[in-house]
């Protein structure tokens, strides 16, 4: 995302700035740059945003590093300005996102806006508050016709589906903690995301002959294990090998054709409902929460027939599964987790600052970090070589440069 997707929009923001035909689409790339800004800082905290991309146009080939809360604070007024300059009346542009639909764009930004502010909720709540009233009042994703989406084809396929169905095919699991969440809570979810290959003893057995999407055959891969300590574990579950365990389908969800979510009507209505329990926002949390699952289930459509979640289902998960008092930000937090089932950086970036789902932490000997769990990636090494001072000037301001270095927004 840095050398490629936040390089080629400051290229566009600055082709397109002063260009009236482009006027629509330089606010959109502001929007992009913003997208990819958070999705970076969320993943190694103090990054380069503010001189980013700027070494072809300015010569800046040692960019700064910027503090994350002064990122966060410029994505927000970014996301808050671009989405307002929006105008339909202005000549249309294309692109692959939403076709140049300004009205999709518009709440596409404003949502975008609210899983910023959200971000904050524990280190600046009153800033928080403050942009999830802004987000609202400019109009979010009302339903999954304004999903960000990417979609695939033969021809431009899905990087997650290539290599699902690539040499590595045969040795991608689901985990125990996600299959057994889903089993237990009687998903009908699970139905349309796992496949497993029922007695499969070897990566060639993994056949259509052998496929089971039954959920209750479904048995998630226990963490902490590789392939010379796992053997005793799957024997005691009865399986033929470890590759037994279930996988995501690679001919649905995981195909090479499949398309790529990045932000949805059920996500943002998932927030919603916590913004609302919060305080922040008006409306029933239970509603938004009944709203966020539903809108997930009716998505994965999306991935086609065979992956749909039939109606009944939806109503008899919905009933069966309120919101309790008490258990809200669990709740809400765990759907927030399958809700953004294969967009791992978000996943990631709930996680800590909600602290749900509640994992155990991985087991495998000779973890690398003194606390249960990652919370960011390291800086590249070679940036190191050719930006030392300035990562020397981040690492010193944020903290070591370690996987269990906690980054601006994700405090205890």
């Amino acid at each position: 995302h840095y050398r490629n997707v936040l390089k080629s929009t400051v290229d566009v923001l600055d082709k397109t700035r002063e260009d009236p035909q482009y006027f629509n689409l330089y606010q959109m790339a502001r929007i992009w740059r913003a997208y990819a800004g958070m999705l970076i800082t969320d993943t190694f905290g103090d990054v380069p945003f503010s001189e980013a991309g700027q070494a072809f146009l300015e010569g800046n080939t040692i960019p700064v590093y910027d503090r994350q809360q002064d990122i966060y604070n410029e994505i927000l007024s970014e996301l808050e300005e671009a989405s307002a300059a929006l105008d339909a009346s202005q000549p249309q542009v294309l692109e692959v996102l939403y076709g140049g639909d300004v009205a999709k764009w518009k709440s596409f930004g404003y949502s975008l806006m609210l899983r910023a502010a959200m971000r904050l909720s524990k280190v600046d709540p009153a800033l928080a508050q403050e942009y999830v009233a802004k987000a609202v009042a400019g109009g979010l994703i009302q339903s999954n016709e304004g999903n960000a989406m990417i979609r695939h084809t033969t021809l431009y396929t899905n990087p997650s589906g290539s290599w699902l169905n690539g040499s590595e095919a045969n040795n991608y699991f689901l985990t125990e903690n996600f299959v057994d969440y889903l089993q237990d809570n009687n998903h009908p979810r699970l139905a349309s995301i796992a496949v497993r290959y029922v007695g499969a003893q070897s990566g060639s057995d993994q056949t259509a002959a052998l496929a089971n999407t039954d959920p209750s055959v479904q048995v998630g891969m226990p963490v902490g294990y590789d392939n010379s300590t796992i053997e005793p574990i799957w024997q005691d579950a009865g399986l033929a090998s470890f590759y037994d365990y279930s996988q995501m389908d690679r001919t649905r969800m995981g195909a090479q054709t499949a398309p790529v979510f990045l932000l949805t009507y059920g996500q943002t209505q998932l927030l919603l409902a916590e913004a609302a329990f919060r305080g922040w926002t008006t409306g029933d949390p239970a509603e938004y929460f009944a709203q966020g699952i539903r809108g997930h289930m009716e998505e994965l459509a999306a991935y086609g027939a065979e992956t749909a979640v039939p109606e009944d289902e939806i109503v008899a998960y919905l009933t069966a599964n309120p919101l309790e008092a008490g258990r809200e930000l669990e709740q809400i937090n765990t759907q927030y987790w399958v809700a953004t089932f294969m967009n791992g950086p978000e996943t990631f970036a709930n996680f800590r600052r909600s602290g749900f789902p509640d994992l155990a932490p991985n087991p495998y000997p000779g973890s690398e970090i003194d606390g249960d769990f990652i919370r960011r990636l390291t800086y590249p090494d070679a940036e190191d070589a050719v930006n030392s001072a300035n990562v020397s000037e981040a690492v010193s301001r944020q903290g070591p440069d370690l996987l269990d270095t906690r980054i601006w927004w994700d405090v205890e």
